[in-house]
């Protein structure tokens, strides 16, 4: 009698697919040709990494292309825009887009925490609280199969640091890699570093610049 062996289910986890963007910088025309790229693509997310006005001034159309598509959009304000600014955009876009500075949120079993600011500018955080809101912020999802940092500034002692020509590395990101071990850290903030990606430790950290990069967790 011949024995029938039981085939193995695999089963894998749905991906979480992303269009990360970072300092449009009030670039109205780019804001739209990403939205289409998202929807073409069929991106679950859209994440806007900071910067997303000029000097927080050129608010229209930058949410808005994602919004009148529909498409979920989460984005932090960097050091080009203020906390209330980033509200603001926030509740003229809902219910599509939402800040998710000093936050955290599940997508597919993939959690995502975030800070917006930076270490400089005239909207700067101090790096003890760029650490302690991304702890705030993981300390909602640390039990996601995947996690997913979402930063305006970039991590010091980094690559990317290496090459930016005005403005430094953070420390309580570098900080926040070490201690809570993101799989994933997106950021922004140095224009001369966009598309560059690196490990640090177990963590690929990756600019994401203006040009947008599709990411799949």
């Amino acid at each position: 009698m011949k024995s029938k062996k039981k085939k193995k289910e695999s089963k894998t986890e749905p991906k979480l697919k992303i269009l990360a963007v970072g300092d449009l910088h009030g670039d109205t025309r780019q804001a739209t040709r990403l939205a289409e790229r998202a929807v073409k693509e069929k991106v679950d997310v859209v994440i806007l990494s900071g910067d997303i006005t000029f000097a927080d001034q050129s608010l229209d159309y930058l949410i808005g292309p994602f919004a009148k598509r529909k498409l979920k959009t989460l984005f932090i304000p960097g050091n080009h825009e203020t906390f209330a600014t980033a509200n603001f955009l926030e509740e003229m876009y809902q219910p599509y887009a939402e800040n998710i500075h000093a936050k955290g949120q599940k997508i597919k079993d993939v959690g995502l925490f975030a800070v917006g600011g930076a270490n400089v500018g005239l909207f700067q955080l101090s790096e003890d609280e760029i650490y302690k809101k991304l702890k705030k912020g993981f300390s909602k999802i640390k039990d996601a199969r995947k996690k997913l940092m979402i930063t305006h500034v970039h991590p010091s002692g980094s690559l990317m640091g290496k090459l930016a020509m005005f403005v430094p590395g953070s420390d309580g990101v570098k900080k926040a890699i070490d201690k809570l071990h993101p799989d994933i850290a997106i950021c922004s903030h140095a224009h001369e570093a966009e598309g560059i990606e690196e490990k640090i430790g177990k963590t690929k950290v990756i600019n994401v610049g203006k040009k947008g990069k599709i990411i799949e967790i």
